[in-house]
């Protein structure tokens, strides 16, 4: 497994670049991060689901997330827009 190095709390996460942001770094851990998505609460995100890491973004790999995560994501942009 890779190393979570130049990953800072309150980084944000996105599942593509570009994307709008579905959470941030609440906690890291040597070889995963804990995520917070509002309404949805933290998430433990092993370090192969991080695609890439730069400019305090932190962009996942959604095929590599479990379905509670995704829904927790969904969810949270769902309720932006009502």
């Amino acid at each position: 497994m890779k190393r979570l190095v130049q990953v800072a709390i309150g980084d944000q996460a996105f599942l593509a670049e570009g994307a709008d942001p579905i959470g941030a770094v609440r906690e890291i851990r040597p070889t995963a991060l804990v995520i917070y998505v509002e309404g949805g609460g933290d998430f433990i995100v092993r370090s192969p689901a991080v695609r890439s890491v730069h400019d305090g973004k932190i962009v996942l790999d959604a095929e590599a997330l479990d379905a509670a995560f995704l829904a927790a994501a969904e969810s949270a942009h769902a309720r932006e827009t009502d």
